[in-house]
């Protein structure tokens, strides 16, 4: 994240003895990305974090992935999905995926096993719900609408108070705010739709007794379970840049003109070859001759995700578009407003919409569960 943090008790100085109250060492660890040249924390814990007792091979859930062929567009109905008893981690159904993301959903009602993404960032988005997010940098408590980053390899799990819907985007790199919207020191510009007051990240450190503690990890080369000699949440404090993040689309500022603003004006974040956009309810073009739907456009470059998650989406009215929906729009095929929605359109004064979009620079492929709910009329909806 682009400003620091300090949490619990630190010592004055980095690297320098830290005691316990028993006079031992506490054990100092820097989280850092791109080696030691970006972001990065120190955490100080009361048990060395290199003490693991076992490590063996895991096996997740298999999942098959396929190119969209014939090439059109979809529509998934994530709410076919639910299944249960299953947690927000091993429970997840992979949609779509390439190379540089995975995109997944997932009712859960149970807490997950402590957990390690280290491929790449992750970010949730809360459709519906309240959890608690717990890491080795602290708690946060997330809810409706409710986006949280965490950052690679920082060991989390996930604890909903009750049944609750997440949209989960796994990266393989990092996760952040588009970097037109920062200083070149990491400040919020004037411009960005969002600043560090809106940012939650944790405030107490989360401190849990226990030995043998069962970590999955998710790594380059597969999945391992790694058994740790003692809980990993046993941090006294910390500080830097860098930890687990929440951020509530509602505190997200929609940027709006005279005409049609087209969506690098709802970015919210930047990935590896991928971009997260928000869609929230706002007073629309106010041009007198203006048309506050999207034109057709054919963006060459990018497969176009729309995970629609409240309101009404004007330009999908009467496609069969509904809460939980997710439209795939890829590169080779032109898309826009569905028959009548332009004219229905002119002389509005606002949106009452809310969505996630994620544009990718390469093809995403359709996985089992997305074929398992898709609404194979979907494509056919503007032969009208």
């Amino acid at each position: 994240m682009p400003y620091y943090r300090s949490v619990g008790e630190i010592p004055r100085k980095r690297h320098t003895q830290f005691r316990r109250p028993d006079g031992g060492l506490y054990a100092e660890e820097l989280m850092g990305q791109e080696g030691f040249s970006a972001d990065s924390s120190l955490l100080y814990h009361r048990y060395a974090p290199t003490a693991i007792a076992s490590a063996e091979l895991y096996e997740p859930p298999a999942f098959r992935q396929a190119p969209n062929l014939p090439l059109k567009p979809r529509h998934l109905r994530t709410h076919k999905l639910d299944t249960g008893p299953v947690d927000a981690v091993l429970g997840r159904h992979p949609l779509l995926a390439n190379g540089d993301v995975r995109i997944g959903y997932v009712v859960a009602d149970r807490p997950s096993p402590l957990y390690r993404d280290a491929v790449g960032d992750e970010c949730l988005y809360v459709e519906d719900g309240t959890a608690t997010i717990e890491t080795t940098f602290g708690s946060l408590d997330v809810g409706t609408g409710d986006y949280v980053i965490i950052p690679t390899s920082v060991v989390h799990r996930i604890v909903p108070d009750g049944p609750v819907r997440l949209l989960t985007i796994e990266a393989t790199g990092h996760i952040g705010p588009p970097k037109r919207y920062l200083s070149v020191r990491g400040q919020f510009l004037e411009h960005s739709p969002y600043c560090e007051r809106d940012v939650r990240g944790p405030s107490a450190p989360l401190q849990v007794e226990g030995e043998n503690v069962e970590v999955y990890v998710k790594h380059r080369a597969g999945w391992t379970r790694h058994v740790y000699a003692h809980h990993p949440f046993d941090v006294v404090g910390w500080d830097g840049c860098l930890y687990p993040w929440a951020f509530s689309i509602h505190d997200f500022e929609p940027i709006t003109g005279r005409l049609h603003q087209p969506p690098p004006v709802h970015q919210t974040f930047e990935g590896p070859n991928f971009v997260v956009c928000s869609f929230v309810p706002r007073k629309v073009d106010y041009h007198p001759l203006a048309i506050p739907v999207p034109y057709n456009h054919h963006n060459v470059d990018s497969d176009e995700m729309m995970f629609y998650t409240g309101g009404n989406y004007e330009a999908r009215r009467g496609s069969g578009i509904e809460q939980g929906s997710i439209s795939l729009h890829p590169s080779g095929f032109t898309h826009g407003p569905q028959p009548g929605a332009v004219e229905r359109a002119i002389g509005a004064e606002a949106f009452d919409e809310l969505a996630v979009m994620v544009d990718t620079f390469r093809p995403l492929d359709l996985c089992d569960a997305a074929l398992a709910v898709e609404d194979t009329a979907y494509a056919w909806t503007w032969n009208r």
